[in-house]
């Protein structure tokens, strides 16, 4: 029989490092300081080699966008807009990796966002005091800490995201963690799958209070409750603004009568079938793209203890189950009462509680998990609401496949020996290519190959791998597999070992299919998204001194580029062109594009970064090498002031 696994894997170690360190402690009394005087929106601080950046729930614009927040609570904008996507490539790695699924295909939809939380950001990041104190941090800290209560929290999820992709893009290895408390609803359920991509959701933890309505807002329909709405957010702020830290909800300014918590909390209270519809959809896999959706870690809070949950549907159905054993009161109070319930987590953390005072002992550590998981959310079992969340709590584990990330990662290495003939078979192929008398090499054999069972066993290799690949893959962004796991020396070497090997394969029956001629060039059109993966994966690795150092004495086994032959495709295109352009100014261009791939070509054979079949005598380099050279021969004896062709690039 199969070892049991934890129920709360990666909820248990995510709960167990926060109680374990001063982030949770240190997060909140850096939002208390931004909520009590935080004039610019925002505050930093440095503590050893940790920068914490918190974001304050109570400046002006918060107010103001804050406002508009409640007001238009379905306004859903897409990320890349309002000049955060192609125009500044702010978000650009998120956005991106939702306009392609795995298998090329267009995924279910744009990643967005509320619009006047994204206004609020970029508000932020425009000021000259963000951008320098920002800098700061990350020039001088090894670790980020971004953090903010209540919409200022929504705001510390935009900035973390910002900065995710800055540092991915610049190949960064500084570690960033945003911690929210309190924290609205920020996007839909493509932002949550792009961040599952991106390997992301470890990065997010939101504390979130038994009975805070801030939270849950966005789950019921807000519209015929604007004005309620609008005097609750200004009662906290003020709240928050007018009492010191660790004292919220003292001040006497403002009180929110009795009618108006009533109608709030029944508001939300009423909102069974949107989460419940939500909740199914989820579980069949619907398109959910209008409604807001978690993503990340959620750490439920009550005076009983902490729970933290992964799963999106699951996040969705214990936020409302825990609501609905309170009441209109404690729903609105329990939004400033965080540092209240930080000051417990740690401790009731490292004392784990025992199943006493005449209680069942669960038979099972599975039933003692679930049991413990319940205890801690402040569900007591004579509660309606004890059931439905005891079920939950099972199926965020059965969503977890029944196994741990560290076994599936084990079976997935004895699927991966499975594959290798596969493989070999491919390299058999190309050996073959490299000596048979047509010397035509590896790529051109294939992109020309007939029907022979050869030919047909190489194609079918290839699609087989590409399915292993694609399903580590959708593992890998499912959270199947360990958060380290694109890190691995392993599998970054096996995947790009696959990449160089297979996907000139790729190109071939991309050109040979003549699918350039309907969607466009392969670079552009027609790469799929598992290689990107792989490029992005290679480059992040770590580099040995003598990777840097050492020269080849002879061809590479493979390719080191595995897109070049999409580029020789281009680069015959271009010749084609040039022979029956008119246009002067396109000619020139024309000119310039094939200059700089003979350039680049010339190089990656110099310095034997091409394997020999790129050299083979009827290889389509050799040919297009070949073309050029009697086309500017040709050039030179029309025009002789032409260049000749000496292995010097025109200019």
């Amino acid at each position: 029989m199969e070892a049991e696994a934890s129920p709360f894997e990666s909820s248990e170690l995510v709960a167990s490092f926060l109680a374990s360190t001063p982030l949770l402690s240190e997060s909140w009394r850096l939002c208390s300081v931004a909520n009590a005087s935080a004039p610019l929106g925002f505050v930093s601080e440095r503590i050893g080699d940790v920068g914490y950046f918190a974001f304050s729930a109570c400046s002006t614009q918060m107010i103001t966008e804050g406002s508009e927040y409640y007001s238009t609570c379905r306004n859903l904008v897409p990320l890349d807009s309002a000049g955060a996507g192609a125009g500044d490539g702010l978000f650009s790695v998120l956005t991106k990796s939702s306009n392609s699924s795995i298998n090329g295909e267009e995924d279910e939809g744009a990643v967005m966002v509320h619009a006047g939380l994204l206004n609020l950001f970029l508000f932020f990041r425009s000021s000259r005091a963000f951008q320098d104190q920002m800098l700061a941090l990350i020039n001088g800290s090894k670790s980020i800490v971004i953090t903010g209560h209540s919409i200022g929290g929504t705001t510390a999820s935009l900035c973390a995201l910002w900065i995710l992709c800055y540092l991915q893009s610049v190949s960064s290895t500084l570690s960033v963690l945003c911690i929210t408390f309190g924290s609205p609803l920020l996007g839909n359920a493509s932002l949550s799958r792009a961040i599952l991509r991106e390997r992301w959701g470890g990065n997010f933890c939101h504390v979130v209070s038994k009975y805070d309505i801030m939270p849950r807002l966005l789950f019921a329909p807000l519209e015929s409750c604007t004005r309620q709405l609008h005097f609750l957010l200004q009662y906290w702020q003020m709240s928050m603004s007018a009492s010191s830290p660790g004292n919220f909800g003292q001040s006497p300014v403002l009180q929110l009568g009795e009618e108006e918590k009533a109608q709030l909390f029944s508001f939300i209270s009423h909102s069974n079938l949107l989460v419940s519809s939500v909740a199914q959809a989820e579980a069949r896999e619907e398109k959910a793209n209008s409604l807001y959706w978690p993503f990340g870690n959620y750490v439920f809070c009550s005076q009983e203890g902490a729970i933290c949950v992964e799963n999106a549907a699951s996040v969705i159905e214990m936020m409302h189950l825990m609501f609905m054993t309170g009441n209109p009161s404690c729903c609105i109070d329990d939004h400033l009462k965080y540092g209240h319930y930080v000051g417990k987590i740690s401790s009731q953390f490292l004392s784990k509680k025992s199943f006493l005072q005449g209680e069942v002992i669960p038979e099972s550590s599975y039933e003692a998990g679930v049991e413990l998981a319940l205890q801690s959310s402040g569900i007591s079992k004579q509660e309606p609401a004890a059931r439905p969340a005891e079920d939950c709590l099972k199926k965020a584990r059965g969503m977890r496949h029944m196994r741990t990330p560290s076994l599936n990662a084990a079976n997935l290495a004895i699927r991966l020996s499975k594959v290798v003939p596969y493989r070999a078979q491919i390299e058999w192929y190309m050996a073959s290519c490299d000596k048979s008398d047509e010397q035509l090499g590896y790529y051109d054999s294939f992109k020309q190959r007939g029907s022979s069972k050869r030919d047909h066993k190489v194609n079918m290799n290839r699609l087989l791998l590409a399915g292993f690949w694609n399903d580590v893959l959708r593992m890998l962004e499912n959270n199947e597999l360990p958060h380290d796991f694109h890190k691995r020396s392993k599998w970054v070497n096996t995947s790009h070992s696959y990449k160089l090997l297979v996907e000139p394969l790729d190109i071939a029956e991309y050109y040979r299919s003549g699918t350039h001629r309907i969607k466009g060039h392969y670079l552009k059109h027609g790469r799929e998204r598992r290689f990107e993966i792989f490029d992005r994966w290679w480059g992040q690795r770590e580099v040995g001194p003598e990777e840097n150092t050492s020269m080849r004495s002879k061809f590479a086994g493979l390719t080191q580029d595995s897109c070049f032959w999409a580029k020789v495709e281009e680069a015959t295109e271009w010749l084609a062109n040039v022979r029956s352009e008119s246009d002067a100014r396109k000619l020139a261009l024309l000119w310039e594009n094939i200059n700089n791939f003979e350039r680049y070509a010339t190089r990656l054979v110099d310095c034997k970064e091409v394997s020999k079949d790129v050299v083979a005598k009827n290889s389509s380099y050799s040919k297009w090498v070949e073309e050029l050279r009697e086309l500017k021969s040709q050039m030179q004896q029309i025009h002789p002031q032409f260049p000749r062709f000496n292995g010097e690039l025109f200019p």
